[in-house]
Parts: structure tokens; C-alpha cells; sequence
């Protein structure tokens, strides 16, 4: 450890923000510099490799955790014992941790999953989100983690996108509302902060990261880390807007998307990286790759990793999510410079604004966790915020036959129910991907309420509640003894290129679940999702009642909540329902609009009119 607090302004927390980057970067060797900007994977991570190589920041991916069903506690400790190394390294700069807190701090146990972003979207209130955001940054910040990979504030221009369910909406101007999820996370900046310069509230805070720029949710046909071919006009207005607005609220991170904009790949894109993000938009935080981004950007996958290196640091990527090669990345970094193809200047750069947000983030005053937030995770207020999430996340898409004979709110005191279908028991389904794995998982995977576990809650004394998973012959045989089913069907678990779709129909034979009962029965269907699904027309006009459910996470009273009557729906389609999927791409500003839901769509219990 160098200097005394005295002589270093660097450790004065009273000096200014600025002063402390100057005076550390000044006495920084170019290993410790590079070090700064190389982010590897806890797999990887030991003790001695922070401290030998200066890490600069560890993260995990979805589902690497300290061990299976690891709690908050368990997290703290691995953090801290990493956070230990990096403090005991000549100038003891703190390491950075992040994590995909991308619907409540998913990847840990027991934590509170909210509803994914494309179900925020439906509840248009900016407010709950900023909340949301309030209540994961505490459960972070009690994992020992300092930075969520959250918002995405990606523009849905294509369900077909396997990452659709990380969009608020298809509409900028509900993305830009929505995007308070960053002053949830990092704190509101007051009035006087500059535009573009990072910022932090405090030690219950975190750094929150937009992403994924820019035009993620704009690729041909929908394909993810494909290519989105607009002008700089249309990428300005429909997929740039919302960075605006995270930059106004002192965003402290942007991460690069894996995608294209008229075939220039966006790691290696200095117009759109520096001259656009950084010097136009004037952000002064600093720009993290996405997951081994770099090799994406040679054929084959990791060739010439050099040369990726190169283009990328060049074009004004600052840190390096390497996560796994991180001795050939600082070995290929360091000869660049050596060989003056990435300047000193350059990588400076890059060290300042990764220093900068560090200071910010109160890490050289507060490195380690603080325990006392271990009692938030899951918490009683938290689970309350995302009951409430998922009851103002339904959108109510049928009501009956006709207006004049409204099949919801259901009657809680009837004799028997059927309650069926591949989603109405499991609880991996109900949260989709991101949560405890990357492409996500089934069945009891963490703490939470199944929409069945609600169902049995909310029943009169006196109602049975039959379960079956798939309505059997002996069932469909009798439906008569029931007063009414409850199907829940939808997608399985997917992330990213994983959830790419081309066709859109309900999985698992869900049309054919809903048409056996809905023929002879009266069904409500429960449609869980991450993006609009085609609707057969028999579907459409079988089923009595229909609610677009999204992703909603652990808290599945909330369903019941609203469809027995407690609440009313208040939830309006984020993105149009389209017929067919020889429609796609259709959003509400296109020429020819004629969608079977239009965005904005959404009935409620005291008219058979929208929402």
C-alpha cells in the first residue's frame, strides 16, 4: 500500500472526485493500468490473480454461483475475500463487482424476483419501477455486489427476438419513462448534476449499466446480435432515445451491444462509441463490453484476438468483460501499447472513467458488504413491491363472450375448480430466463408463489381446487363438476440467442390444453410469456377470459390479486399483438397497421373498452 492518506489525495474522501482520479492514475504502472480495465469471471478468480494482475473487476454469468442455492451470506463472503486481494495490491484500488440484476438480483437464492422488464412495460408507471429498482439495488448491495447490469433499454422491434422479454416496449417514449429504473438503482441525482457525469446516492445504492448500445432490439428479423439496418435518423430516434435519459440521470455504466448497425459491428464502432456516446453525449462514466464480445468480433470466434483487442479498446470500449482469457487479453493489451497501436492516451482514457466511477461509488471508503442489508433480501416490503408489479404488469386481453356478460372477476366460493396447464405449478416457468440460470430453469428453483400456490390461497374455505398438470381422460370426461378451469400455458425458460423464434406458438401443446377444456368448460387462460405469441383463432374464441401474464416472477398472488377481483387490471399492451408472424415486424408506426392487439391495448373489469 502506497503513501499515507495525508500525501495521497487519491485516499482524502473529501477531495474532489476528480482530484483522487488524477492523483491515483499518476502513480499507476501500465500493468496496474490494464489491470484496471480487464473484468474476468469468479471461475477464474482466486486471491492471488487480483492481486498479481490488479483486476480491476469480477463478475459472475447467470448461474455461476458460489455453490448451488448459495445464500446472500455465502455471496458476501466470496465478494469480500475477493474485494480483500485487491485491497492489499500496491495502491489498493478496490475491484468492482458486477452482476445480471436484470429482475431483482436473480442469481441468488431466496432473493425477489420481479417481473421482467417486457411486464414493467405494461404497467407504464414509472414510479413502481423506480421502486423496483430502490429494492434490488439493497439486495445487491447485500450480496456484496456494487454494480447490476440493469436497465436494458433495448426498443422491441421484432418479437422474434430471444431477448424480447429484457425490452420495456417497442415505443421509445415508454422506454425513456420507464428507464427511472436507473435513479432506482444508482439514487436521483440532484437537480445541478452535470448531464453524462456519473452518479451515486450512497452505500444502498449501485451502479446501474444501460445497455445494450445501441440498436439491440432493431436487428433484421428479429436476430440476436444480428444487424440493425436504419438510418442515423430512425437509430437516433427510436433505439437512442432512452440513453438520453439514463445520461440525464447520471448512468454510471453503458455497456456495448453484440449487435450491428448497417453492418459495423458495435465493439469496434469509435463514431457510435466515442464521438457519439462519449464526446456528442458528453458521457463521462465508462463503457464495458458484453460477455466475450471480442472474439465475436473475427471469424472463427476468437481468431486474431489481437487485432479485436485493438479495435475495440480503439474504438472506446474502456473495460473488458474478457471473462475467462484474461492473461492473453492483459498480454495483447499490454504489447499494443507497447507497439504505440493503442495509445497511452487511449488507455488513460479508459482508467480515468473507471476510476471515476469508483470514487463516485464510494468503493475506496466502503469496500466491503455491509451486513445489515442481509435482512432485505426477499424481504416481506420487497416480495409486497413485486406482488404489486405483477398485478399492474396484467394486461386483460378477452372478457367474456360479450361485453354485456364479463366472465371475470372469478367467483372465489364455487364449488370445484380445474386448475391445469404446463405453467400453473412451476416456478422457474413463471420467472422465464435470468433467474438462478442464465437460460433459466424449472420447478421449485427459488422462493416464491406459484399461480397454483395463490389459487388454493385465495379460494374460499369451502372451494376445492383440483390440480392436474394435464387434464386426464377421466377429467375431460367430467368437466361438468367443475364451475370453471384456470389454464396456464407459455413459453419455457430462454435467454438471449437461445430464445430466438421464428414462429412464435405456444409450446407444449398449449392451444390444444386450452381448446379440450374451453369447448365444454368455461377457462380463463393464463398466457405466461416474454413477448406476444401467435393466438389461434379457436383459442381466441373458445376461452372466456384471457390475461397476458409476462414473466411475473415469484409473487404470483398477484395474479390472484386482480383475476378474483381484489384489483382491477390495469395493465396496457408495451407491444402490438400481432395476427400472424408473416406480419413481423409490425410496430405501431408502421404503414400498414392491422395487428390483432394494437399496442396500448388492455380491457379492465368497469368497461369492455381499453384500459
Amino acid at each position: 500500500m502506497e503513501g499515507s492518506n495525508e500525501t495521497c489525495v487519491y485516499k482524502n474522501k473529501d477531495a474532489p472526485v476528480e482530484a483522487r482520479v488524477k492523483d491515483l492514475l499518476s502513480r499507476m504502472t501500465l500493468p496496474e493500468k490494464i489491470g484496471q480495465m480487464t473484468q474476468i469471471e469468479r471461475v477464474v478468480t482466486t486471491p492471488p490473480v487480483i492481486t498479481d494482475n490488479f483486476i480491476g473487476s469480477v463478475l459472475n454469468g447467470g448461474g455461476s454461483w458460489p455453490f448451488e442455492d448459495a445464500k446472500t451470506s455465502d455471496w458476501a463472503d466470496m465478494i469480500d475475500g475477493y474485494q480483500n486481494a485487491a485491497l492489499a495490491s500496491r495502491l489498493g484500488i478496490p475491484i468492482i463487482y458486477g452482476i445480471d440484476a436484470v429482475h431483482g438480483n436473480n442469481n441468488v437464492y431466496g432473493a425477489t424476483i420481479f417481473p421482467h422488464n417486457i411486464g414493467l412495460g405494461a404497467t407504464r408507471d414509472a414510479d413502481l419501477i423506480r421502486r423496483v429498482g430502490a429494492a434490488t439495488a439493497l439486495e445487491v448491495r447485500a450480496c456484496g455486489a456494487h454494480w447490476a447490469f440493469a436497465p436494458c433499454v433495448a426498443a422491441l422491434r421484432d418479437p422474434r427476438w430471444g431477448r424480447s422479454y429484457e425490452s420495456y416496449s417497442e415505443d421509445p417514449d415508454i422506454i425513456c419513462e420507464l428507464s427511472s429504473l436507473v435513479s432506482g438503482l444508482q439514487g436521483e441525482p440532484p437537480k445541478e448534476h452535470p448531464n453524462g457525469y456519473p452518479f451515486l446516492a450512497g452505500r444502498n445504492n449501485v451502479v446501474a449499466c444501460a445497455k445494450h448500445f445501441v440498436g439491440d432490439g432493431g436487428t433484421d428479423k428479429g436476430i440476436n446480435e444480428g444487424n440493425t439496418i436504419v438510418s442515423y435518423e430512425e437509430l437516433e430516434k427510436i433505439h437512442l432515445a432512452p440513453y438520453l435519459n439514463c445520461l440525464a440521470q447520471g448512468v454510471s455504466t453503458v455497456m456495448a451491444s453484440y449487435s450491428s448497425w448497417n453492418g459495423s459491428k458495435l465493439h469496434s464502432d469509435y463514431f457510435l462509441l466515442t464521438e457519439l456516446l462519449k464526446q456528442k453525449l458528453g458521457f463521462k462514466g465508462f463503457v464495458i463490453s458484453d460477455w466475450e464480445a471480442l472474439e465475436r468480433l473475427s471469424e472463427p470466434f476468437g481468431s486474431n484476438y489481437r487485432n479485436c483487442v485493438k479495435i475495440s479498446v480503439n474504438a472506446g470500449v474502456d473495460m473488458v468483460m474478457v471473462p475467462f482469457k484474461y492473461e492473453q487479453f492483459i498480454k495483447d493489451l499490454t504489447d499494443l501499447v507497447e507497439s504505440g497501436e493503442v495509445t497511452m492516451s487511449r488507455i488513460d482514457d479508459a482508467v480515468e472513467r473507471i476510476l471515476r466511477v469508483k470514487f463516485v461509488a464510494g468503493l475506496f471508503e466502503h469496500p466491503l458488504t455491509d451486513r445489515s442489508l442481509l435482512g432485505t433480501v426477499g424481504c416481506k416490503e420487497h416480495r409486497e413491491l413485486a406482488r404489486e408489479s405483477v398485478r399492474k404488469s396484467l394486461v386483460l386481453l378477452k372478457n367474456g363472450t360479450n361485453s354485456e356478460k364479463p366472465f371475470l372477476p372469478l367467483d372465489r366460493n364455487v364449488k370445484r375448480i380445474l386448475v391445469t396447464g404446463t405453467h400453473a405449478d412451476d416456478l422457474g416457468y413463471q420467472c422465464g430466463g435470468w433467474t438462478k440460470a442464465w437460460f433459466g430453469l424449472s420447478g421449485r428453483i427459488t422462493i416464491g408463489t406459484t399461480l397454483l400456490d395463490a389459487i388454493k390461497e385465495a379460494v374460499g374455505d369451502k372451494t376445492e381446487v383440483i390440480y392436474e398438470k394435464t387434464p386426464s381422460e377421466e377429467t375431460l370426461a367430467s368437466l361438468q363438476r367443475f364451475s370453471y378451469a384456470i389454464v396456464a400455458v407459455g413459453e419455457t425458460p430462454y435467454a438471449e440467442t437461445l430464445g430466438d423464434n421464428s414462429e412464435l406458438t405456444i409450446p407444449l401443446n398449449g392451444n390444444d390444453i386450452v381448446t379440450a377444456l374451453a369447448e365444454k368448460i368455461p377457462t380463463l387462460v393464463v398466457l405466461f410469456s416474454g413477448r406476444p405469441l401467435v393466438l389461434e383463432p379457436l383459442v381466441l374464441e373458445k376461452a372466456e377470459a384471457l390475461v397476458a401474464a409476462w414473466l411475473p416472477g415469484t409473487e404470483g398472488q398477484g395474479m390472484t390479486d386482480v383475476i378474483f377481483g381484489d384489483y382491477d387490471f390495469e395493465g396496457k399492451l408495451p407491444v402490438s399483438w400481432f395476427k400472424r408472424v408473416d406480419q413481423l415486424p409490425l410496430t405501431a408506426d408502421a404503414n400498414s397497421y392491422d395487428p390483432l392487439f394494437p399496442l396500448g391495448f388492455g380491457l379492465n373489469y368497469n368497461s369492455s373498452e381499453n384500459v
